[in-house]
Order: C-alpha cells, then sequence, then structure tokens
C-alpha cells in the first residue's frame, strides 16, 4: 500500500490545496484499485529501484510499483496521466546511462514480478516472454530445446529482456548475430494513454507500412513500456572453441581481427582489453591468470564454432609471424567459461578499483585501426596523468572507454578533466562518423552529448516522435533530450 509522505505532498503544497487533494485521491486510487503488494514506498525500495548502475544520479523515486500483468500496466498509467504524475520504466536496471534512474519524484515501474516465459515453439523458433523475464533465465529455458536467443552480455544475470529491448542492447557475439532488434518479431506496449498496442505478433514478414515495433527497439522507455515480447531464436552453439590471445598492443589487436575475418572459421565472439583491464580482473575476483608470465599489452578472448578445418595451421602461421605473442584454447566447457570470466568481470572489477568514468562508443569497423591510433595518441599527449582502460565487441566497432581517478586527484578535479577529455573524444567519434553511445542510450548521462553523433534535424524527428506517443511528457521525463 502506498500511504501518503510528507515530502511528496510539501512539494505539491506550493501549488495550493486543490492539488493536494488531487495528490491524496491518487494515492487513495491506487489503494483502492490494486493489490496490496502493488506499491512500495519504502526508503531502501525507493533507494534501489531509483537508480541503475550509473553513479553520479541521486535517485528520489516517489513510489515504486510492481505490476504482475499487461492490464495492471495500463490501468495504472491511466491514472498516472490523469493526474500527471511521471513514470520511469525500469527493468534489471543494469545499464550504464541513467536510463532507469528516477530522480525528480517520479514513480517506478518496475516489471520484474512480469517474468513469465511462454513455451519454445520448435516450429516457428519462437517464444513468447514477458517484459520482466531474465535474459538468462531466457537463454537456459530455450536451451532446452536446443534453440538460444543469441543477445548476450556479461550482465544477463541481472539484466530482463524488457530492458534489453529498450536499449536495443548489443554484447559480445554482435559480429555473428547483430544486436537486439534483429531478434525480436513482436511487441506488447502500452502507451502513457494507457493504451495497449500489439505491434506485429509473431509474423516473419510483414510489409503493411512502417514497422512500429522499431520505434520503441531502442527507445529507452520514452515512448511507452514494453510489456511483453515474441522473440526470435536461433540454434543453439554447441560445440565452439575458445582461445586466449596476448598480443604485444592494441594495434596487433586489430590485426589479429582483419586476419580472422579472412580465416577458415565461423567468428561468433572477437572481445579485447588491455592489460589493466585484466590485471584488474585478476585482483579484484581473483582469478587465474591465463599464462604464468605476463605476456604483452593486450589480450584477444576469441570463440569461433568448433570444426578444426584449417584452424591450427592458420594459427601457426600467426605465432610463426610473431602476430600472437602467446595463446591458449579452452580444453574443456568449464575452461572456456574460466576464460570469459576474465573477459565479463572487467567492467564490475574497474568499478571496485577506483572512482570510474565510462565512455561506451562506436566507430564503422573498417575506421577502428585509424580511431584507436588516434585516441591513444590523444590520451598520450593531452591527459597523460588519467588512467586509460579501454576493452570491447572490436567486431561491431564498439569500445568501452575507462578512465579511473588517480589516487592523488579529487573526485570534482578528477569529473572536470574527464569532462574535458569527453569532448575530444567525442570530437575524435564525431569525425569517425561513429556514436557516443553504441550500446547503453544516451538516458540522462549523455544528453549534452547527443548532436556529435544525431543532427538537429534528426533530433527534432525524435522529439515529434516523442510528442505523439506521450504528448505531456510524463514517460521518462528527461531522458535523450529535455
Amino acid at each position: 500500500m502506498c500511504p501518503q509522505a510528507q515530502p511528496f505532498l510539501l512539494r505539491v503544497v506550493k501549488r495550493g490545496h486543490k492539488n493536494i487533494g488531487m495528490k491524496i485521491n491518487f494515492w487513495s486510487a491506487i489503494s483502492n484499485s490494486f493489490p496490496k503488494d502493488f506499491c512500495s514506498r519504502d526508503a531502501q525500495i525507493l533507494e534501489t529501484y531509483g537508480r541503475d548502475w550509473t553513479t553520479v544520479f541521486d535517485p528520489k523515486p516517489s513510489a515504486v510499483v510492481f505490476p504482475r500483468q499487461t492490464d495492471e500496466v495500463a490501468s495504472f498509467l491511466k491514472l498516472c496521466l490523469s493526474f500527471g504524475v511521471a513514470v520511469v520504466p525500469s527493468g534489471g536496471r543494469t545499464g550504464l546511462a541513467g536510463g532507469a534512474v528516477a530522480k525528480n519524484g517520479e514513480i517506478v515501474v518496475s516489471l520484474e514480478r512480469m517474468n513469465k516465459v511462454g513455451s519454445v515453439d520448435t516450429m516457428a523458433q519462437t517464444v513468447r516472454v514477458q517484459a520482466g523475464a531474465v535474459t538468462q533465465a531466457v537463454h537456459e529455458h530455450c536451451m532446452q530445446a536446443g534453440l538460444t536467443w543469441p543477445v548476450d552480455f556479461a550482465s544477463k544475470g541481472s539484466s530482463q529482456i524488457g530492458g534489453n529491448i529498450a536499449t536495443n542492447a548489443g554484447g559480445v557475439r554482435v559480429i555473428k548475430y547483430g544486436s537486439t532488434r534483429n531478434w525480436v518479431l513482436g511487441l506488447q506496449i502500452v502507451t502513457m494513454a494507457g493504451d495497449i498496442f500489439e505491434l506485429n505478433g509473431s509474423l516473419e514478414k510483414n510489409n503493411t507500412g512502417v514497422d512500429l515495433k522499431q520505434l520503441f527497439i531502442g527507445s529507452e522507455g520514452t515512448l511507452g513500456i514494453i510489456t511483453e515480447a515474441t522473440l526470435k531464436l536461433t540454434t543453439a552453439l554447441v560445440e565452439r572453441d575458445v582461445f586466449f590471445f596476448a598480443l604485444k598492443d592494441t594495434p596487433a589487436v586489430l590485426r589479429l581481427f582483419y586476419e580472422a575475418r579472412k580465416a577458415p572459421i565461423e567468428l561468433h565472439a572477437f572481445e579485447m582489453f588491455t592489460d589493466g583491464c585484466l590485471d584488474a580482473v585478476i585482483k579484484i575476483m581473483a582469478l587465474k591468470p591465463p599464462f604464468v608470465e605476463s605476456a604483452g599489452k593486450a589480450y584477444v578472448l576469441m570463440e569461433i564454432k568448433k570444426d578444426g578445418q584449417g584452424v591450427e595451421e592458420w594459427l601457426a602461421g600467426l605465432f610463426k609471424d610473431g602476430l600472437i605473442m602467446n595463446g591458449i584454447m579452452a580444453q574443456s566447457e568449464r575452461e572456456a567459461r574460466d576464460l570469459w570470466a576474465l573477459r565479463e568481470n572487467i567492467a564490475e572489477s574497474l568499478y571496485r578499483t577506483a572512482f570510474l568514468h565510462k565512455n561506451d562508443i562506436a566507430v564503422p569497423v573498417a575506421d577502428l585501426d585509424g580511431f584507436v591510433s588516434e585516441m591513444e595518441d590523444m590520451f598520450r599527449k593531452h591527459y597523460a596523468k588519467l588512467d586509460l582502460y579501454f576493452f570491447g565487441h572490436i567486431g561491431d566497432g564498439n569500445l568501452h572507454i575507462n578512465t579511473l581517478k588517480p589516487s592523488n586527484l579529487n573526485k570534482d578535479d578528477f569529473l572536470l578533466a574527464c569532462h574535458e577529455t569527453d569532448k575530444d573524444l567525442f570530437s575524435l567519434v564525431q569525425k569517425f562518423k561513429g556514436s557516443v553511445s553504441a550500446e547503453h542510450g544516451i538516458g540522462l548521462l549523455k544528453k549534452d552529448s547527443l548532436h556529435y553523433s544525431r543532427s538537429a534535424v534528426e533530433m527534432e524527428i525524435m522529439r515529434k516522435i516523442k510528442k505523439v506517443f506521450d504528448p505531456q511528457g510524463l514517460m521518462n521525463p528527461g531522458k535523450i533530450f529535455d
């Protein structure tokens, strides 16, 4: 139950007594129309559900609601619209751009109780799921039928399908399968007006005008709330080979990637990270080092389909040429998981090492070599006092660029320095016709940087689309643009 709360009502008092009554009626309407456990104003719950993995925003939601079905979402949004109450859709809250942060008294709509996963249709290779289903749970459910939803990333144990879709999540296998939007056939969404739309259902082909579901994929919950989805599946990769390579530097990483593109292999993942990232993972997570001695300045984790045709000969040539300094191949599925753990735990390890400033950028794959060269040169010449750590999905041009606060620099000065690096970094991204956000969206964090990747005309079109679905601006307000 959501009792009236003095901090929330105090803000309304300044508007006059009439509005106080309206707000009291709003909370009464929730109590009278929804189950007892539908709404919470518990301080710990507000703190937990009011934020995502972004650390720079303080959560200040007025309440958190927990619907169990689409009709409840629709009824609640209608109520909010009638009282002019803003909402923030919430999934697993693993985003890094503030897209799920409620910092201005909004009500968080958590989808975590809407976590049902339907039976797998093995003929159509689809599955219908509720938005709150955890990504890993969907993977495990589909694997029982020998199929998979191939969107995969380190946060799969916490992230939810609705959030994956709302942010068009990428992950570690985009090089093979592409981003989330490639694996969504249909959506059920609820607009701020409480209207429920079924968009495309389970159709593989539907050439009847604009594909409206694509507007909601990647919209960061600013147009409506995704409540269910029909996911497209593919055959699960049962047998794989996982390699871990040590290389001299990042240019060598890119040369290896170009060689892998030409090799007689089916490439499923090609992940790189610098030596600092590996050191942090081994230290913070107490993981076993892949090599007895430190072997290079950059590392690559490569996953391929197991077939053995020409792989050994290809690798032998790379070792002979000196491109690969050291390397190992997983001899079992357990060893493969251990090698993947070195990559998947980087983000958490860096967070636990020092105060962190993150960027998530993308450039065209063909321009990676030139971009990385200029980026490293920029940091070396102008920001040598900042510790640079980066890792990423080389196969799709996505790099996660991290700077950790040096111990001798206070937080304010560090953030000021990062602000300067961001301007130079984003100008470089713009030069290479890239994106200031490859995976995590714009949210609250990157609104001021959107112009580096989107033209004024594009942003105006996006604003007009927002007004169509949410004319009062109550759905995840302040995200992407004001």
